[in-house]
């Protein structure tokens, strides 16, 4: 008899997947792209602050020579160079793997990174242009060709003239703005808790014990979330002493902060309480209620202007905030609340059964079982209302007389009334300030944004 070698045995788990822990280098390399990322960020600003201090000329961001040529031949490096990056992957994956990987599927993959790539580059170059633009005191939104410069970017009026950007523009936004002493200790308390903040989130990424780092992170958040809270609440019209529209341009973004936080909060009190009604009651007309809803959603908000104008005047809430927060809230009830009844039937209907059992009423099992779970829902349905109400000009527009009472969108739309008299550097200056609330509330919560726009998909 002869006896036959078999093959030595891998205890691998279902479907032959073995999980390995990334090394400290995989770990570290996002934060290593980070870091040289701003690093040249800094070194563009360092420069930039340079040129508009004089002390340096203007400096060229990027240089191409023959146009669209040298265009088309970067692409074709750019092509090769990918062809043998995909060749090497391709053999270190069989290596690796012991399968067979398929080139052209990862050659594929890298020519749509690198289309992608660039369509990123073209959709930031307006946010660029008008971040310069901000700087340029020429009050212009054009940059002209300048035939005599050697780079293709400043000949095609692509880029503007870097030599004469200034701090003009910023410097009317805030001229005649006194800031009192207390509002002074909280930005630097919120400013000290959001760096804080930052710093403990990247120490809890790397730490092997996030807990004690999330813990203090969540303090911070309160102490940065409880100081702008005070000044924008206390923050008054009394402050900004200038004579010109753009001297009460912070006083916009107060107002527009203190109406879409209420309007957002309020719109989680009516669509939860609505949207659980919904979900978990048998009343008669609740299907008609929510065909309703949807019918309501069919018609454009600028229908029901002379509705609301007239019903608000009725009331005296005309050019008040309390007549703009509650047409942003009653128009909010309808979308939320389709939201947050789809959210709740997910959830396992048990929960509430087993409270009830032990003796919960309905009101009791709403708050102590279903709101406890609805944390993400419920910071999606307030994110989605204040971005929503931040933006919106139409109804602020016609609910709301005097400078002080703007929002930020009339506000800017001010910058651009008359023909010949356009402030477009003011304009642009104050866009980009305009939208670092949003940028920083959106990246602050986008797991919950983006989260609480899937919820409800699966019912368990």
């Amino acid at each position: 008899m002869t006896a036959t070698k078999s093959a030595p045995s891998t205890s691998l788990p279902p479907g032959g997947y073995v999980h390995r822990e990334p090394s400290l280098l995989r770990r570290l390399l996002p934060w290593l792209v980070l870091a040289v990322v701003l690093a040249g960020l800094g070194y563009l600003g360092f420069r930039l602050a340079q040129t508009l201090e004089g002390k340096a000329p203007a400096f060229t961001i990027y240089f191409v020579k023959n146009g669209w040529v040298s265009f088309l031949l970067f692409l074709l490096a750019a092509t090769g160079v990918l062809a043998l990056t995909s060749l090497l992957g391709q053999r270190l994956g069989m290596a690796r793997t012991g399968q067979r990987v398929d080139y052209w599927a990862v050659f594929g993959t890298q020519l749509t990174h690198l289309f992608l790539i660039l369509v990123v580059l073209v959709a930031i170059y307006p946010l660029l242009y008008v971040l310069i633009a901000a700087f340029d005191p020429r009050n212009s939104l054009f940059a002209f060709p300048d035939t005599g410069n050697p780079n293709v970017l400043y000949r095609s009026g692509l880029l503007p003239n870097l030599q004469v950007l200034s701090y003009e523009n910023f410097a009317k936004l805030f001229e005649g703005f006194t800031v009192p002493g207390w509002q002074l200790v909280l930005a630097v308390a919120g400013g000290a808790a959001a760096a804080a903040l930052l710093i403990l989130k990247l120490v809890g990424r790397l730490s092997a014990n996030p807990e004690g780092p999330a813990r203090l992170a969540r303090w911070a958040g309160w102490v940065l979330v409880g100081a702008l809270l005070l000044i924008v609440v206390f923050m008054t019209p009394a402050q900004f002493t200038g004579q010109t529209n753009e001297s009460k341009f912070v006083l916009s973004v107060r107002n527009t902060l203190l109406v879409s936080g209420i309007t957002g909060i309020l719109a989680i009190l009516l669509s939860t309480t609505a949207g659980y009604a919904m979900a978990r009651l048998r009343f008669p007309g609740r299907f008609q209620t929510l065909l309703f809803f949807i019918f309501i959603q069919m018609f454009p908000v600028f229908l029901a202007l002379v509705a609301v104008y007239k019903l608000l005047t009725d009331l005296g809430l005309a050019n008040t905030f309390t007549g703009l927060i509650l047409a942003y809230s009653g128009g909010a009830i309808a979308f939320n609340t389709w939201i947050f009844k789809g959210y709740v039937e997910s959830l396992p209907e048990s929960l509430e059964e087993a409270a009830m059992v032990d003796g919960a009423t309905r009101w009791q099992t709403f708050l102590r079982v279903v709101l406890p779970l609805s944390g993400g829902i419920m910071v999606f349905i307030f994110l989605n209302q204040f971005i929503g109400t931040y933006a919106e000009f139409i109804l602020a527009n016609v609910l709301l007389t005097g400078v002080e009472q703007w929002t930020v969108g009339v506000m800017l739309r001010s910058f651009s009334t008359g023909q010949f008299s356009t402030k477009w550097g003011v304009f642009a200056a104050a866009a980009t300030l305009g939208a670092l609330p949003i940028i920083a509330l959106f990246y602050a919560f986008q797991n919950f944004f983006v989260g609480g726009a899937v919820a409800g998909g699966v019912k368990e």
